[in-house]
Protein backbone atom coordinates (compact mmCIF):
# COMPACT_ATOMS: atom_id res chain seq x y z
CA UNK A 1 0.00 0.00 0.00
CA UNK A 2 1.32 3.44 -0.92
CA UNK A 3 1.86 5.63 2.16
CA UNK A 4 0.19 8.98 2.68
CA UNK A 5 2.18 11.53 0.62
CA UNK A 6 4.20 13.89 2.89
CA UNK A 7 2.08 16.80 1.64
CA UNK A 8 -0.78 15.47 3.78
CA UNK A 9 -1.36 14.63 7.42
CA UNK A 10 -4.16 12.79 9.20
CA UNK A 11 -5.61 14.45 12.30
CA UNK A 12 -8.50 13.87 14.66
CA UNK A 13 -11.21 16.43 13.84
CA UNK A 14 -12.11 18.96 16.53
CA UNK A 15 -14.98 21.44 17.05
CA UNK A 16 -13.06 24.05 15.04
CA UNK A 17 -13.42 21.82 11.96
CA UNK A 18 -17.17 21.17 12.26
CA UNK A 19 -18.28 23.75 9.69
CA UNK A 20 -15.60 22.69 7.21
CA UNK A 21 -16.47 19.02 7.57
CA UNK A 22 -20.14 19.84 7.08
CA UNK A 23 -19.38 21.80 3.91
CA UNK A 24 -17.26 18.97 2.48
CA UNK A 25 -19.95 16.42 3.30
CA UNK A 26 -22.80 18.43 1.81
CA UNK A 27 -20.93 19.71 -1.26
CA UNK A 28 -19.63 16.30 -2.31
CA UNK A 29 -22.94 14.55 -1.60
CA UNK A 30 -25.30 17.04 -3.21
CA UNK A 31 -23.20 17.74 -6.31
CA UNK A 32 -20.89 14.77 -6.91
CA UNK A 33 -22.42 11.64 -5.37
CA UNK A 34 -23.69 8.89 -7.71
CA UNK A 35 -26.97 9.10 -5.78
CA UNK A 36 -28.08 12.48 -4.46
CA UNK A 37 -27.69 14.80 -7.51
CA UNK A 38 -29.44 12.14 -9.60
CA UNK A 39 -32.47 11.66 -7.34
CA UNK A 40 -32.61 15.37 -6.44
CA UNK A 41 -31.54 17.18 -9.64
CA UNK A 42 -33.54 20.37 -9.02
CA UNK A 43 -32.63 23.34 -6.82
CA UNK A 44 -29.33 21.80 -5.83
CA UNK A 45 -27.86 24.96 -4.30
CA UNK A 46 -30.96 25.60 -2.20
CA UNK A 47 -31.03 21.96 -1.10
CA UNK A 48 -27.31 22.07 -0.29
CA UNK A 49 -27.84 25.11 1.93
CA UNK A 50 -30.76 23.44 3.71
CA UNK A 51 -28.78 20.22 4.19
CA UNK A 52 -25.82 22.24 5.47
CA UNK A 53 -28.00 23.96 8.06
CA UNK A 54 -29.61 20.72 9.20
CA UNK A 55 -26.52 18.48 9.27
CA UNK A 56 -24.98 20.33 12.21
CA UNK A 57 -26.16 17.72 14.73
CA UNK A 58 -25.00 14.73 12.67
CA UNK A 59 -21.50 16.13 12.10
CA UNK A 60 -21.11 17.60 15.61
CA UNK A 61 -22.14 14.29 17.21
CA UNK A 62 -19.33 12.57 15.35
CA UNK A 63 -16.72 15.24 16.01
CA UNK A 64 -17.61 15.26 19.72
CA UNK A 65 -16.87 11.53 19.79
CA UNK A 66 -13.19 12.22 19.13
CA UNK A 67 -13.23 9.40 16.56
CA UNK A 68 -13.62 11.38 13.32
CA UNK A 69 -10.52 11.81 11.17
CA UNK A 70 -9.53 14.25 8.47
CA UNK A 71 -6.73 14.64 5.96
CA UNK A 72 -5.15 18.10 5.87
CA UNK A 73 -3.05 19.50 3.03
CA UNK A 74 0.07 20.95 4.68
CA UNK A 75 0.94 22.76 1.43
CA UNK A 76 -2.53 24.24 0.89
CA UNK A 77 -2.48 27.59 -0.91
CA UNK A 78 -5.16 29.94 0.44
CA UNK A 79 -7.34 31.68 -2.11
CA UNK A 80 -7.92 34.72 0.12
CA UNK A 81 -5.43 36.36 2.50
CA UNK A 82 -8.03 36.61 5.26
CA UNK A 83 -8.37 32.80 5.22
CA UNK A 84 -4.67 32.38 5.97
CA UNK A 85 -5.02 34.58 9.05
CA UNK A 86 -7.39 32.06 10.66
CA UNK A 87 -5.94 28.87 9.17
CA UNK A 88 -8.89 28.51 6.83
CA UNK A 89 -12.43 29.76 6.38
CA UNK A 90 -15.77 28.87 4.79
CA UNK A 91 -17.42 31.72 2.87
CA UNK A 92 -20.83 30.28 2.01
CA UNK A 93 -23.63 32.85 2.16
CA UNK A 94 -26.74 30.75 2.79
CA UNK A 95 -28.96 33.57 1.52
CA UNK A 96 -27.25 33.75 -1.88
CA UNK A 97 -28.75 31.11 -4.15
CA UNK A 98 -27.34 32.72 -7.31
CA UNK A 99 -24.18 30.66 -7.10
CA UNK A 100 -22.93 27.56 -8.85
CA UNK A 101 -21.37 24.36 -7.56
CA UNK A 102 -17.95 25.72 -8.52
CA UNK A 103 -18.65 28.99 -6.67
CA UNK A 104 -19.37 26.99 -3.52
CA UNK A 105 -16.18 24.99 -4.01
CA UNK A 106 -14.21 28.24 -4.41
CA UNK A 107 -15.69 29.50 -1.13
CA UNK A 108 -14.33 26.46 0.76
CA UNK A 109 -10.94 28.00 1.55
CA UNK A 110 -9.39 25.67 4.11
CA UNK A 111 -6.77 22.89 4.25
CA UNK A 112 -9.12 20.06 5.30
CA UNK A 113 -9.52 17.95 2.15
CA UNK A 114 -10.97 14.56 3.16
CA UNK A 115 -13.13 13.39 6.05
CA UNK A 116 -14.09 10.10 7.69
CA UNK A 117 -16.78 10.81 10.26
CA UNK A 118 -17.40 8.29 13.04
CA UNK A 119 -18.84 7.86 16.53
CA UNK A 120 -18.85 5.21 19.23
CA UNK A 121 -21.82 2.88 18.69
CA UNK A 122 -22.89 3.23 22.31
CA UNK A 123 -23.67 6.92 21.61
CA UNK A 124 -26.56 6.33 19.21
CA UNK A 125 -27.75 9.02 16.82
CA UNK A 126 -30.79 10.88 18.18
CA UNK A 127 -33.42 10.50 15.46
CA UNK A 128 -34.97 13.86 16.40
CA UNK A 129 -31.57 15.42 15.72
CA UNK A 130 -31.57 14.31 12.09
CA UNK A 131 -35.29 14.73 11.28
CA UNK A 132 -34.73 18.18 9.71
CA UNK A 133 -31.99 16.68 7.49
CA UNK A 134 -34.29 13.82 6.47
CA UNK A 135 -36.91 16.41 5.51
CA UNK A 136 -34.39 17.85 3.04
CA UNK A 137 -33.24 14.41 1.80
CA UNK A 138 -36.17 12.03 2.40
CA UNK A 139 -34.40 9.15 0.67
CA UNK A 140 -31.68 9.35 3.35
CA UNK A 141 -34.16 7.60 5.64
CA UNK A 142 -35.10 5.13 2.89
CA UNK A 143 -31.45 4.07 2.55
CA UNK A 144 -31.25 3.11 6.22
CA UNK A 145 -34.69 1.51 6.24
CA UNK A 146 -33.90 -0.57 3.15
CA UNK A 147 -30.59 -1.79 4.55
CA UNK A 148 -32.18 -2.46 7.94
CA UNK A 149 -34.84 -4.66 6.36
CA UNK A 150 -32.14 -6.71 4.63
CA UNK A 151 -29.91 -7.04 7.69
CA UNK A 152 -30.50 -10.56 8.97
CA UNK A 153 -28.13 -10.43 11.95
CA UNK A 154 -29.21 -10.91 15.52
CA UNK A 155 -28.52 -7.45 17.03
CA UNK A 156 -26.90 -9.15 20.02
CA UNK A 157 -24.30 -10.64 17.69
CA UNK A 158 -22.73 -7.29 16.85
CA UNK A 159 -24.21 -4.33 18.73
CA UNK A 160 -22.02 -2.75 21.40
CA UNK A 161 -22.83 -3.21 25.07
CA UNK A 162 -20.24 -0.70 26.24
CA UNK A 163 -18.03 2.09 24.96
CA UNK A 164 -14.98 1.11 22.92
CA UNK A 165 -16.47 -1.90 21.12
CA UNK A 166 -18.04 -0.85 17.80
CA UNK A 167 -17.38 2.29 15.78
CA UNK A 168 -20.15 3.62 13.51
CA UNK A 169 -19.18 5.44 10.33
CA UNK A 170 -21.35 8.11 8.74
CA UNK A 171 -19.92 10.37 5.99
CA UNK A 172 -16.89 9.64 3.83
CA UNK A 173 -16.08 12.59 1.61
CA UNK A 174 -13.16 14.12 -0.27
CA UNK A 175 -12.99 17.63 -1.73
CA UNK A 176 -13.58 17.24 -5.46
CA UNK A 177 -10.24 18.73 -6.53
CA UNK A 178 -8.43 16.14 -4.36
CA UNK A 179 -10.21 13.02 -5.63
CA UNK A 180 -8.36 10.30 -7.50
CA UNK A 181 -5.34 10.20 -5.17
CA UNK A 182 -6.49 7.37 -2.92
CA UNK A 183 -7.03 9.64 0.09
CA UNK A 184 -10.32 7.97 1.04
CA UNK A 185 -8.65 4.55 1.19
CA UNK A 186 -5.66 5.83 3.18
CA UNK A 187 -7.97 7.52 5.68
CA UNK A 188 -10.19 4.43 5.97
CA UNK A 189 -7.27 2.11 6.62
CA UNK A 190 -5.78 4.51 9.17
CA UNK A 191 -9.12 4.54 11.00
CA UNK A 192 -9.16 0.73 11.02
CA UNK A 193 -5.65 0.59 12.49
CA UNK A 194 -6.33 3.25 15.13
CA UNK A 195 -9.62 1.67 16.15
CA UNK A 196 -8.05 -1.78 16.46
CA UNK A 197 -5.23 -0.34 18.57
CA UNK A 198 -7.83 1.28 20.86
CA UNK A 199 -9.50 -2.10 21.36
CA UNK A 200 -12.53 -1.74 19.09
CA UNK A 201 -13.74 -5.06 17.69
CA UNK A 202 -15.54 -3.70 14.65
CA UNK A 203 -16.56 -0.78 12.44
CA UNK A 204 -19.90 -0.51 10.64
CA UNK A 205 -20.39 1.72 7.61
CA UNK A 206 -23.16 2.36 5.10
CA UNK A 207 -21.86 2.96 1.59
CA UNK A 208 -23.48 4.86 -1.28
CA UNK A 209 -20.51 4.51 -3.62
CA UNK A 210 -18.75 1.68 -5.38
CA UNK A 211 -15.35 3.05 -4.36
CA UNK A 212 -16.26 3.21 -0.67
CA UNK A 213 -17.77 -0.28 -0.78
CA UNK A 214 -14.61 -1.67 -2.38
CA UNK A 215 -12.32 -0.15 0.26
CA UNK A 216 -14.36 -1.18 3.29
CA UNK A 217 -15.33 -4.66 2.08
CA UNK A 218 -11.70 -5.44 1.20
CA UNK A 219 -9.68 -4.13 4.16
CA UNK A 220 -6.01 -4.96 4.67
CA UNK A 221 -5.10 -8.04 6.73
CA UNK A 222 -5.74 -8.94 9.47
CA UNK A 223 -9.06 -7.11 9.20
CA UNK A 224 -12.09 -8.72 7.56
CA UNK A 225 -14.88 -6.89 5.73
CA UNK A 226 -18.34 -8.39 5.23
CA UNK A 227 -21.20 -6.93 3.19
CA UNK A 228 -24.10 -7.36 5.62
CA UNK A 229 -26.85 -6.01 3.37
CA UNK A 230 -27.04 -4.41 -0.06
CA UNK A 231 -29.45 -3.35 -2.76
CA UNK A 232 -29.19 -1.68 -6.15
CA UNK A 233 -30.95 1.63 -6.63
CA UNK A 234 -32.44 0.60 -9.99
CA UNK A 235 -34.22 -2.44 -8.55
CA UNK A 236 -35.11 -1.27 -5.01
CA UNK A 237 -38.89 -1.09 -4.78
CA UNK A 238 -41.55 -0.16 -2.27
CA UNK A 239 -45.30 0.37 -2.32
CA UNK A 240 -46.78 3.85 -2.25
CA UNK A 241 -49.93 4.92 -0.42
CA UNK A 242 -52.06 3.55 -3.28
CA UNK A 243 -50.42 0.15 -3.08
CA UNK A 244 -48.54 0.62 -6.35
CA UNK A 245 -44.95 -0.54 -6.70
CA UNK A 246 -42.55 2.39 -7.09
CA UNK A 247 -38.79 2.64 -7.51
CA UNK A 248 -37.81 5.64 -5.36
CA UNK A 249 -34.11 5.72 -6.28
CA UNK A 250 -34.42 5.64 -10.06
CA UNK A 251 -32.74 6.82 -12.26
CA UNK A 252 -29.71 6.59 -9.93
CA UNK A 253 -27.61 3.50 -10.57
CA UNK A 254 -25.45 2.60 -7.60
CA UNK A 255 -25.06 -0.24 -5.12
CA UNK A 256 -26.07 0.73 -1.58
CA UNK A 257 -24.52 -1.42 1.12
CA UNK A 258 -23.95 -1.93 4.83
CA UNK A 259 -20.50 -3.27 5.67
CA UNK A 260 -19.04 -4.57 8.92
CA UNK A 261 -15.28 -4.71 9.37
CA UNK A 262 -14.03 -7.16 11.99
CA UNK A 263 -10.90 -5.67 13.53
CA UNK A 264 -9.92 -8.68 15.60
CA UNK A 265 -7.20 -10.84 14.11
CA UNK A 266 -8.30 -14.44 13.68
Amino acid sequence: MAPLPPQFEIRVLGPEHEEWARAICIHTNLFHSPLWPVVYPENKVQRAYQAFRHSHYLIKHQIDSGKSLGIFDKEYQYKRPESAATGGKLYWNLDDENVTESDLAEQMDFPLVSIAMAYDGIDEIDIDGIKPLIAVLPLFETVYHGLGELDQRDPASWKPTARGQVLMRNATNTVQSYTGHGLMRLLAEEMMRRSAAEGYRGIQIESLSGAVQKVWSNPPAPFKGTIIAQFHTTTYEEKNASGEVVYPFRPASVNVSKIFVDLRAE
